[in-house]
């Protein structure tokens, strides 16, 4: 089975375990994809035994942890029309590269698919799951599952033209949320983001990272994404929003501080969205308010 459509990306830090276990995952696939890594600048000697126990991977070796950017490197090596990302700690289940592939080749408008995450060692569903699977993304009759405003990178297929096309992940972002402003540049570029339910990815959370420094950048990203792309109006909103509900910590406190300092940048560089697409995330608007998944609060 094997399908020469989509090439699979990872970036990855100091996490050697993790890594060789998802690239053990990854060539057992029947799709048989090609695999990029991109070693952030890892000291634990994950290059050396990627290069050992995986020579048919591709190593690319940057030098520095570029973060989320180490995609955008990657993808420039990439050859095939789609490309499926996913973490250190996560892996694509046998046919599910396929099945993606499969609904970008029939609906020529649809830019990225994102799969269903099971949390590994249980198999459970990520609680994002519900709120993608019931996504009040307004949705043409075509579009074969559920529109959603955003994506999860560590669980998406997208087209590689398309994301060249929209610039890759932002660079000042890094890592934590980063997905937000790609999403909304793919959609105002004109492609749609939808689930599908029958694909899946398998997610077996890291103990190696830091939780507070991730929480710190979502909720500055966030800001960041919100000031960059968003009306005044809505984003007079978003950040009172996140002002009111973050806790009142020394994280969050850093994550508007480094938000504000940049307003230089941010507002050199905004764009605010076209209408059909902001309508678009203002439909998320009480679903975010709500969500458990999506909090800074933890």
């Amino acid at each position: 089975m094997t399908d020469t459509r989509t090439t699979v990306v990872v970036i990855t830090h100091n996490r050697r375990p993790e890594l060789l276990r998802t690239l053990d995952r990854l060539a057992e696939l029947p799709e048989r994809p090609e695999v990029i890594v991109t070693d952030n600048a890892s000291t634990d000697g994950t290059a050396s035994a990627v290069a050992r126990h995986h020579p048919r991977v591709r190593l690319l070796r940057p030098g520095r942890n570029l973060g989320a950017v180490g995609r955008n490197l990657a993808v420039r090596h990439v050859r095939t029309p789609y490309v499926a990302f996913c973490d250190d700690d996560s892996w694509w289940a046998p046919g599910s590269l396929a099945g993606a592939a499969d609904l970008l080749d029939r609906y020529p408008a649809v830019g990225t698919v994102t799969a269903r995450i099971l949390v590994e060692p249980d198999g459970t569903e990520d609680p994002i799951v519900e709120e993608l699977r019931d996504s009040p993304v307004p949705r043409p009759d075509w579009l074969p599952g559920p529109a959603l405003g955003s994506f999860l990178a560590a669980a998406t297929v997208l087209r590689t033209d398309a994301f060249r096309a929209a610039g890759g992940f932002h660079p000042r972002l890094w890592l934590g949320g980063e997905e937000e402003l790609l999403a909304a540049d793919l959609a105002a570029d004109g492609w749609w983001l939808t689930y599908a339910d029958h694909l899946t990815i398998h997610h077996h959370p890291s103990t190696v990272r830091d939780a507070t420094l991730r929480r710190a950048h979502g909720i500055r990203n966030t800001l960041w994404f919100t000031w960059l792309r968003r009306p005044a109006g809505p984003a007079l909103r978003r950040t009172l929003h996140l002002a009111r509900t973050v806790p009142r910590d020394t994280a969050s406190l850093r994550a508007f501080a480094e938000a504000t300092t940049a307003l230089p940048w941010v507002l050199r560089e905004r764009r605010v969205l076209p209408p059909e697409v902001e309508a678009r995330l203002r439909s998320l608007e009480p679903a975010q308010r709500d969500s458990t998944a999506r909090s800074y609060t933890g």
